[in-house]
């Protein structure tokens, strides 16, 4: 009981950083659509279709990211930091592409939203804050490829520290786009995609000074940075970083399926999932980064062959994820209406926000199982077959289950989010039952 006690510390001092870094990014996005929120509804419920569309090519960034830290892990777990480095060379290289092609879907895909039959006055202003937001990928992901680099070899907090002073950053930087300052016209949605821009490319040129100038990654950087890239380690990256992009991918497309289809129901219930869907994204993070933590040392303890520890983490890791995720799922049972009102003043929003919510309490805690399940896997490497789990259980059953339930049963978004909750209680068990075939093979 001592080890697993100690165990759980280190996972637990290693989360911490990670959590708080997690919500710090998820606030960009809180912050946004707070700002946006007091603007009116139509601008949050664009806010809502744009970001369901960005959601998509986002999961390719975390997917690399997710593969470097999964390389550098093993690396650092193997005493090999000189490869480590060049995972970070040649991931850095894949990011500017990536970022480059992510850029080209986003533009390309403006002239085609009309076809998913947004309200008129969502269409007439979401175009601009896609470009923005479009263009601040070429910050984006190169900065999650460097957290990632210094997060596996356990050294997260000067990054934690750079991305919190973006938060703030960000804030500021909306205020006087959003509603205007200084001399800047008001420029409502349009400027949060502005704001957020400005402060992801100040964020990416702090994170490399550090990582320039930082002593206790030294040892792990690469001896020359402008050189070809690596083909055997640039194979490696995207073999690993494809699946997983597609887990990202199977799971938020259902949620970006679910918001065009929620649109159908109005523009109050389209803003109302965007209210939920950041509150839940948001305490998602929590898990997520402790599921982040799981990964780095499951990988650390895999290199090491050290299969008893291995349980030890998982266990103790579980049961910090469901403490933490029953504490989210009663805060929303109990204060669903006072958060909703904290977005918006509209009482229709509000009324289908709460009923959300008190669905959104029971999916966190599923969700919280099945995010740890999955790092768990990946820190062993496991990322195909969790893939083929995740694909069945959102787009086989969650997506029609929600529409039917939506639609047919006349549930509206609440039926939606119920489909989704079903879809994701059937992945936490399905993984979890792989992740301990595993763990007795190990």
């Amino acid at each position: 009981m001592s080890t697993l006690l100690q165990e759980n510390r280190k996972t637990f001092l290693l989360a911490l950083p990670l959590i708080a870094g997690q919500l710090s990014q998820m606030l960009l996005g809180l912050t946004d659509t707070l700002m946006v929120g007091r603007v009116g509804t139509v601008d949050l419920a664009a806010a809502a279709f744009g970001n369901a569309l960005l959601h998509l090519p986002f999961s390719f960034a975390i997917g690399l990211s997710i593969a470097v830290s999964i390389q550098v892990a093993h690396w650092f777990g193997s005493g090999q930091r000189a490869a480590a480095g060049e995972a970070l060379r040649n991931g850095l290289i894949i990011s500017v592409l990536l970022a480059v092609a992510l850029m080209a879907l986003v533009a390309g895909s403006i002239p085609l939203l009309g076809y998913l039959d947004p309200p008129e006055e969502v269409l007439a202003i979401v175009p601009p804050y896609l470009y923005w937001i479009g263009f601040s990928f070429l910050a984006m992901v190169p900065t999650m490829v460097i957290k990632s680099f210094a997060e596996a070899q356990s050294e997260p907090w000067m990054v934690l520290w750079i991305q919190l002073g973006g938060v703030l950053l960000n804030i500021g930087l909306n205020a006087i786009f959003i509603f205007g300052h200084f001399g800047v016209p008001a420029m409502g949605l349009t400027g949060a995609g502005v704001a957020t821009c400005l402060a992801r490319f100040i964020t990416l040129g702090a994170l490399f000074y550090y990582l320039l100038n930082s002593r206790r990654l030294a040892a792990a950087l690469p001896r020359v940075w402008w050189c070809r890239p690596d083909p055997k380690e640039c194979r490696a990256l995207t073999k690993m970083a494809s699946p997983l992009s597609g887990q990202l991918l199977i799971e938020i497309g259902a949620f970006t399926v679910s918001a065009f289809l929620i649109g159908q129901f109005g523009a109050a219930a389209l803003a109302a999932h965007q209210i939920a869907l950041t509150c839940a994204m948001t305490t998602f993070m929590l898990p997520l980064g402790l599921s982040m933590a799981v990964t780095i040392r499951i990988s650390h303890a895999v290199s090491a062959a050290q299969a008893i520890r291995c349980r030890q983490i998982v266990m103790g890791a579980q049961a910090m994820g469901l403490m933490i995720m029953l504490s989210c799922a009663l805060a929303y049972v109990f204060g669903g209406e006072a958060i909703a009102a904290g977005f918006t003043e509209d009482r229709e929003v509000v009324g289908v926000t709460v009923s959300i919510l008190a669905i959104v309490a029971i999916f966190q805690l599923l969700d919280g199982v099945q995010v740890i399940s999955g790092a768990a896997l990946r820190g062993m490497r496991d990322v195909n077959v969790p893939t083929a789990i995740l694909f069945a259980c959102f787009w086989l059953v969650a997506l029609p289950v929600g529409a039917a339930l939506g639609f047919t049963a006349e549930m509206g978004a609440q039926g939606m989010w119920s489909g989704l909750a079903i879809g994701l209680g059937l992945a936490s068990l399905a993984l979890s039952a792989r992740l301990w075939r595993k763990l007795q093979r190990v």
